[in-house]
């Protein structure tokens, strides 16, 4: 069995009034307490699924849960339990799940792993109803309570809703009526995932990084770009997760920004491949990156420019506090425009593309070549840049890697890899280049607040060199090679 639902938070301010919305007379309401297993390595949680015992009401279910193809789907198969004693915890046998898929995965994790434990446990009140979004069936849970793990306690307050039949649109467009309605924000973080956490006395879990879609040269240019917005979605929605929830590393709000830029480019590079794509996704997309920019840039001055300025001799050791603190990165991530827009391209992407029309290589190859001449025209002449050119090329050059990494399953591994060790040098002296010169605006708006920033603006405009004459080579190396799209 494969489940598909979207999972929201709930802000403390709307529980109550959420709470009554779903409690209506139709609603059943019970106390359901899971128990969570997994080896000593924590051989599940490392794979992304789960096994558990429930106690639903009277009953026991013993679930096995696993990631799905889809970014939305879970693969799941619930088997009832015999019910022991009361008061007794029924032991796992994971060949009640034998001949499933999901028994499948389970046997391949496991392998000759030692018996599961007990490592974590939830308590909740669930609230549950059935509704209708058109043709479309949705289950609406609210679970209240808590997760359990190792004498730490974490508060729940969130809401499910699972597609049961009907067309998949039905369950977007009644996530967007709740978010809007309640303030609720997307979160694809499962219990496990939060419980194998709180175990572990950790806040959240690694950060997710980027991964390329999965194309087909007879898929058609229609369901490429839905795949390539899914990947950038798969890639974005876990990192946001965890900055939205405030558990969130500086990392996390790292790829955040990039899978957000990786989302514009797709749309922007390819938004002609197909005819569903709103106009004002990409420029909401832009608002929400630099909504996040000046939390960024402070974590990025602290972790690698501040040790060096301080190895300098700056007359300081902390940052000169800005002229006005950042926004919490997490209130831009939970806005409703933003909620908004993350179910739009949700629907987007699992919605079924189009026929295809013309083999796909041939619609990506002009793209490319066109934004490889962009790149190569502004080396030839980078030294001559000023700063805001340069950061134009930096944006070109992002922009081409992203769109190569894109349909990269188009040609030869080998041929893409080998271009794109030439673009990976310009991409990095490019960025060294745009941290010097953040920093150095940052530390020239605080010398009226105090002097000492004067030693950081002329130590900062000392190291622009090293960078623009690296980035000037790696631009003229790239243009002395030959495309792979050529051969």
């Amino acid at each position: 069995m494969v489940e598909i639902e979207l999972k929201f938070q709930v802000p403390a301010p709307a529980r109550e009034r959420v709470h009554h919305a779903v409690a209506t007379a139709a609603a059943r309401t019970q106390r359901v307490r899971t128990i969570y297993l997994d080896t000593p390595d924590g051989r599940l949680a490392a794979a992304g699924m789960a096994v558990r015992l429930r106690r639903d009401g009277r009953r026991w279910l013993q679930t096995v849960k696993g990631q799905g193809e889809g970014l939305l789907q879970r693969l799941e198969h619930e088997v009832p339990v015999p019910a022991p004693a009361r008061g007794v915890t029924p032991a796992v046998d994971l060949a009640r799940h034998a001949g499933t898929p999901a028994h499948g995965r389970l046997a391949a994790v496991l392998g000759d792993a030692p018996v599961l434990g007990p490592v974590f446990e939830t308590d909740m009140r669930r609230t549950r109803r059935i509704v209708r979004m058109g043709a479309t069936r949705i289950e609406l849970a609210l679970d209240e309570g808590r997760i359990l793990a190792a004498g730490r306690s974490l508060p729940l307050c969130e809401l499910e809703l699972e597609w049961l039949s009907g067309p998949l649109d039905g369950l977007y467009r009644l996530g967007e009526r709740w978010a809007t309605r309640h303030g609720l924000w997307l979160d694809v973080r499962s219990k496990a995932e939060r419980g194998a956490c709180l175990a572990r006395g950790e806040d959240a879990a690694p950060p997710v990084m980027a991964r390329r879609p999965l194309l087909s040269p007879e898929g058609g240019p229609d369901a490429a770009l839905r795949a390539m917005v899914g990947a950038g979605l798969a890639h974005l929605l876990p990192n946001l997760s965890a900055v939205a929830a405030g558990t969130g590393r500086p990392e996390h709000l790292h790829q955040v920004r990039v899978a957000l830029r990786r989302l514009r480019t797709a749309l922007q590079v390819f938004e002609g491949w197909s005819a569903d794509v709103d106009a004002g996704w990409t420029p909401a997309l832009a608002d929400l990156f630099d909504a996040l920019g000046a939390a960024r840039d402070l974590d990025a001055l602290s972790a690698s420019l501040l040790p060096a300025l301080r190895a300098a001799g700056a007359p300081f050791s902390d940052l000169v506090p800005p002229a006005a603190a950042p926004a919490e990165p997490g209130q831009a991530l939970r806005a409703v425009a933003a909620q908004r827009l993350l179910l739009a391209l949700l629907a987007f992407a699992g919605h079924t593309p189009a026929l295809a029309s013309g083999p796909l290589v041939d619609r990506a190859r002009p793209l490319l070549r066109r934004l490889h001449r962009q790149v190569v025209r502004d080396g030839e002449a980078f030294a001559t840049l000023d700063d805001e050119a340069r950061h134009r090329t930096r944006r070109r050059v992002k922009r081409l890697r992203y769109s190569v990494e894109f349909v990269a399953a188009l040609w030869p591994a080998k041929d893409v890899r080998r271009y794109l060790a030439r673009v990976a040098p310009a991409q990095d002296a490019l960025g060294r280049f745009n941290d010097l010169c953040v920093a150095q605006q940052a530390f020239a708006a605080a010398v009226e607040r105090d002097p000492r920033a004067w030693f950081a603006v002329g130590w900062l405009q000392a190291q622009r060199a090293e960078p623009i004459a690296a980035a000037a080579r790696a631009l003229r190396r790239l243009g002395r090679g030959q495309p792979f799209w050529k051969r």
